[in-house]
């Protein structure tokens, strides 16, 4: 069938509304009729050649949408089922999962068929999904099950609040009453931020340039809040230590993913803290610290992939969370567009004025 879709037809230029051919699903594919779709960094990233250069790329990634056809040996959903999908469709077999460590699986299904513009130029599909597209073609295991609820929120849990969420709860496993600092506060770092306070941590600090943004962290579950804008990185990290009586946070989370939040972190840490890193940094920075400091200070370091989930337990999870009024999934919508405004969410994207803008079909 041939659908609309958004491609980055080369490294830099503005996207394109284009049409597209979604093939018939192979045996364990699935097509889905898309709802909605976040506009990630992600597809930016896609977009400037930061990530390959295999381009034509299908952006859109963070999207949830109805099962509209389903492959023959298809048995993980069903013809009308209300999914999220997901970039980790766990294979079961590689060495992470029989180590019984499936968030790290090394070998996570796609499709088995591609999809292509009108002339038969296959398209690369942004984390192996393409879901700025009325319809788009996936494995199975790309799908999660949820109960009905907003698209434009429900699909954010695919990517970049997932990626926050797991960073506090799954990697950094905050426990009752501890302390946690937030460095950067965009989508992931807002979404990091309520998950510490799910995880009842009982003091969080948010650490941001914006003004404006940490007046929304106070929104999402930040007890105290510190603009970095005009004070050295020695400065960040003394005001942290000052709200935590001089020791510094059990949890610090690097939401940005560059070297001055990255160093903020981890001297912002109290002795034995624990360090996560879930801002990604690009292809050329580097982390500069004594070996003596990443030695005396103990604790732990860990980079947080896709906030160290497995859709299948955490989306229906936190979809029924939401829906109880108990984790505020649908604040992270800021504004709902159309497909033909995605060029215009990267603009609006690269201001810090928006949480998410999502594409509603």
């Amino acid at each position: 069938m041939t659908v609309k879709a958004v491609i980055a037809r080369s490294k830099g230029a503005e996207v394109e509304t284009v049409n597209i051919v979604v093939p018939d699903p192979g045996p364990n594919d699935v097509i889905v009729r898309v709802q909605a779709c976040g506009v990630c960094h992600t597809d930016l990233a896609y977009r400037d050649g930061d990530i390959e250069d295999a381009f034509p790329f299908l952006l859109g990634h963070e999207a949830a949408g109805v099962v509209e056809a389903v492959g023959s040996a298809v048995t993980h959903v069903e013809e009308g089922d209300f999914v999220i999908l997901n970039w980790r469709a766990v294979c079961g077999e590689c060495r992470a999962c029989k180590k019984g460590e499936p968030k790290y699986c090394f070998n996570t299904h796609n499709a088995s068929k591609k999809m292509t513009l009108e002339d038969g130029t296959e398209l690369t599909p942004a984390l192996g999904i393409g879901s700025f597209a009325e319809k788009t073609l996936v494995h199975e295991g790309q799908c999660t099950k949820v109960e009905d609820t907003d698209p434009a929120a429900a699909g954010l849990l695919g990517c970049g609040i997932m990626a926050g969420l797991g960073a506090a709860v799954n990697t950094g496993d905050i426990k009752l009453g501890e302390s946690v600092a937030v460095f950067g506060c965009g989508g992931v770092g807002m979404a990091a931020i309520a998950g510490a306070k799910l995880a009842s941590a009982a003091k969080i600090i948010a650490v941001d340039i914006d003004e404006s943004k940490l007046e929304t962290a106070r929104e999402f579950g930040a007890t105290d809040t510190i603009c970095s804008k005009d004070l050295s990185e020695q400065e960040v990290i003394d005001a942290v230590r000052e709200l935590t009586g001089g020791f510094g946070t059990d949890v610090s989370i690097d939401a940005v993913g560059i070297q001055p939040t990255w160093r903020q972190a981890f001297y912002s840490r109290d002795h034995a803290g624990r360090m996560v890193m879930v801002g990604v940094p690009n292809l050329t920075d580097h982390v500069d610290i004594p070996a003596i400091d990443l030695y005396g200070r103990g604790g732990s370091i860990k980079p947080a992939w896709y906030g160290d989930c497995l859709p299948e337990r955490d989306f229906p999870a936190y979809v029924a969370l939401s829906k109880a009024g108990n984790f505020p999934l649908d604040k992270f919508v800021t504004e709902r567009i159309a497909l033909d405004d995605v060029e215009q969410a990267f603009t609006t994207m690269k201001s810090g004025k928006v949480l998410r803008s999502v594409v509603e079909f």
